[in-house]
């Protein structure tokens, strides 16, 4: 960089010294031609002053000379007439005369400007008038008395004298003239030569420079044309250039007409020469709901500002194309104003990708199904909308995050089995554990499918996520209600068996009682009754809980049955659980058997207190309820309508799923020995089925279970139909 920039700066220094160079010697002839024409013009005033001297002196000469000789020939005349009194020499007096005349006022003329040659025509004028009178006065002598009469003043002394004089003064006049045009003659041939000298010397001065600045300017022109042969060729290297680059690039006025266009906008154009576009306004193919936009870019770049826009244009042959220019200003050096330079991008097809890219967003929007795409480092790519509807994350906030460490607890061996298959076959179908951003596990059916590169090379997985966690809790359900109804068949035909055995036991031993009256066999046989009783009990239960209860049916009010239920929660229970309890007045009825849904309160309560054996909250509460559609799609044995809620809260150790999934089997129990029958929930599950209800169970250990219990209602308020044990109740309140 420093030495271009040393290169660059040695150019500079010598274009500016053959600048100066350039300057000086133009100045120099310059000086040098003013000189040699204020010489020239010095001489040659003086060569055409001593000219119009030489002048001057000649035509007084010229004009003395012809004074002498008119003279002389008017004498001659007048001679000759006194002579032969010839008429024609009368004739040639008389014309000498006004001849002679006419040269004396002539060259009066010529010596106006000369004062002493006025003196000299004063004194020459004079006697010039005498003498033509003198001759006068001889002719009129000679016509009067003959020419004896005149002869002897011809021959006087005062005529010879008169003449003499006048010849002499004339003489003496152009002696002195003919010195004067002497000495200017030789003055203006010493002007003429030393006019020829400096001429000589200024043409040979002048040759010099026009020989240097010819050499100078002929170097010049040289580089100039070097540099313009060089300036064509880069012209040319930069037009071949442009109109090889890909994308179109214009030149455009500032008054928004174009000045270039290169040969690809000619083709986005759809013309085949720039003269069609030459000095046309701009904007006439761009598309009218553009151009303001394009308008107010070329105002902002021809103020010195860069811009971009997005426009269409329409061809010459109607093809219409998006464009994408990148407009920068060009500084117009003779004025300073700017220019609009843009670099113009057909962007049609990326466009049309991005349309259909839109629709195919849109269409995966529409799914209900979790679509998203990770590279093979697990970064995430994609998330359309079923995937923020079902996972609570929004896609701004995933993208670039990795897939494993969001969707999942840990990596299981069925993660890893199904990447690798992946990987291998270009496909996966499974069914995965996946968390939401609440952290609640759902179950997904997952579909994966590998996307490779133009070379075949593994670049992204496609996954197709389905939650059917309520399809496998339906499934769950309709399973459990077939192993219970399976049980419940099983259980009727056992207690069937067991009653016809037991009923023989228990009347034997009463009859044994009668007959062996002694304490220690009534002792033994009260035993023994006691346990057929005990086992005829758990017989009943489980046929309660296998064919459920068939029981008087009436219009049973919740709300006193749950404050029958908070009090002995309150008076039979540790101190160490509190009793929390949130019930309405305005509950709905159930058609019912009070004595029944009362065992199941009670079964619920129970179990939250052995829950609770370090103590804790108990509440309970219910509401109103209306259940749609959804709820009955979540579970199985729901049916849309009016419902009453009862919930049973507990903050106890819970339950983990594996527990929670036989909490209502039969005979199943997390308690001790001797402790629980596991029939409770069971026979519960069977009275709540046997009112047309169902129950739902959410239990997290460490934390707590929740049992709610839906029972239809019933608007029904007529009291012949509520049991005796309420009437009493709902009178006093």
């Amino acid at each position: 960089m420093e030495g271009i920039c040393g290169i660059k700066g040695d150019r500079m220094i010598k274009k500016w010294y053959r600048v100066q160079k350039l300057k000086a010697i133009f100045i120099l002839a310059l000086a040098v031609v003013f000189t040699n024409a204020v010489v020239s013009y010095s001489n040659t005033v003086k060569l055409i002053h001593n000219q119009q001297w030489v002048i001057y002196s000649y035509k007084v000469v010229t004009q003395l000379e012809s004074i002498k000789s008119t003279l002389k020939d008017t004498e001659t005349a007048q001679r000759n007439y006194l002579i032969t009194a010839d008429v024609d020499d009368l004739k040639i007096y008389i014309a000498a005369d006004q001849q002679t005349n006419k040269n004396i006022q002539i060259i009066r003329k010529l010596t106006a400007d000369n004062h002493q040659k006025q003196q000299w025509i004063s004194l020459l004028e004079p006697k010039i008038s005498d003498r033509l009178n003198m001759l006068q006065q001889e002719i009129s002598l000679r016509q009067n008395q003959g020419f004896e009469a005149v002869r002897h003043r011809i021959l006087s002394d005062k005529d010879k004298q008169s003449s003499k004089e006048i010849q002499q003064l004339i003489h003496d006049s152009l002696e002195v003239e003919q010195n004067l045009l002497q000495q200017g003659m030789q003055q203006s041939q010493a002007s003429s030569q030393k006019a020829i000298v400096t001429f000589f010397i200024a043409a040979v001065v002048d040759l010099v420079l026009v020989a240097l600045l010819y050499d100078l300017l002929w170097r010049y022109i040289r580089q100039l044309q070097q540099t313009e042969l060089a300036l064509r060729q880069s012209e040319n290297r930069l037009r071949a250039m442009i109109d090889a680059e890909p994308e179109c690039i214009k030149l455009i006025a500032a008054d928004g007409t174009l000045l270039e266009i290169n040969a690809e906008g000619l083709a986005m154009m759809e013309v085949e020469s720039a003269d069609v576009l030459i000095g046309k306004a701009i904007d006439d193919l761009i598309v009218p709901e553009y151009r303001a936009a394009f308008a107010d870019l070329h105002k902002n770049v021809c103020q010195g500002n860069k811009g971009t826009l997005e426009f269409e244009i329409v061809g010459f042959k109607g093809t219409r194309r998006y464009m994408e220019t990148h407009a920068v200003p060009l500084r117009n050096e003779s004025d300073g104003t700017f220019i609009h330079l843009a670099l113009m991008r057909d962007i049609t097809q990326q466009k049309q990708a991005e349309q259909k890219i839109r629709e195919q967003g849109l269409l995966l929007d529409v799914s209900s199904d979790a679509i998203l795409v990770r590279n093979i480092h697990n970064q995430i790519l994609f998330w359309n909308q079923g995937a923020q509807r079902l996972y609570g994350w929004k896609t701004a906030e995933v993208v670039g995050k990795n897939v494993l460490q969001l969707l999942y607890k840990d990596i299981s061996p069925q993660l890893e089995d199904a990447y690798l298959r992946v990987m291998n076959t270009g496909e996966w179908r499974g069914e995965l554990h996946q968390l939401t951003r609440e952290g609640k596990v759902i179950i997904v059916e997952s579909r994966w499918i590998l996307i490779r590169d133009d070379n075949g090379q593994p670049k992204s997985i496609l996954s197709v996520n389905t939650e059917i966690t309520q399809q496998k809790q339906l499934e769950a359900q309709l399973l459990r209600s077939q192993r219970l109804e399976s049980i419940g068949t099983l259980a009727s035909g056992i207690v069937h068996d067991l009653n016809n055995i037991l009923s023989p036991i228990l009347m034997s031993v009463q009859l044994l009682q009668k007959k062996l009256p002694d304490s220690q066999s009534q002792q033994i046989l009260q035993t023994l009754e006691n346990n057929v009783k005990r086992g005829a009990n758990l017989l009943k239960q489980v046929l309660s809980f296998a064919r459920g209860i068939e029981g008087k049916q009436t219009i049973v009010q919740i709300q006193p049955l749950m404050v029958e239920i908070e009090q002995i929660i309150t008076q039979t229970f540790p101190k160490s659980i509190i009793c929390q309890a949130d019930i309405p007045k305005n509950l709905w009825y159930v058609r019912g058997d009070a004595t029944q849904i009362h065992q199941v309160l009670i079964n619920l309560v129970v179990n939250a207190r052995d829950a609770m054996p370090n103590g804790g909250i108990l509440r309970i509460a219910a509401e109103n309820l209306v259940i749609g559609e959804h709820s009955t799609q979540i579970n199985i044995d729901a049916k849309v309508g009016s419902y009453i809620a009862i919930v049973v809260t507990d903050t106890g150790m819970g339950m983990p799923p594996a527990v929670q999934q036989r909490i209502f089997e039969p005979f199943f129990t997390t308690k001790e020995i001797g402790k629980g029958t596991g029939l409770g929930l069971s026979t519960a599950l069977g009275i709540i089925k046997n009112h047309g209800g169902f129950v739902n169970v959410y239990s997290q250990v460490g934390r707590g279970t929740q049992f709610t219990v839906y029972l239809p209602a019933s608007t029904s308020k007529d009291t012949h139909l509520l049991s005796p044990e309420l009437e009493s109740v709902i009178g006093d309140s």
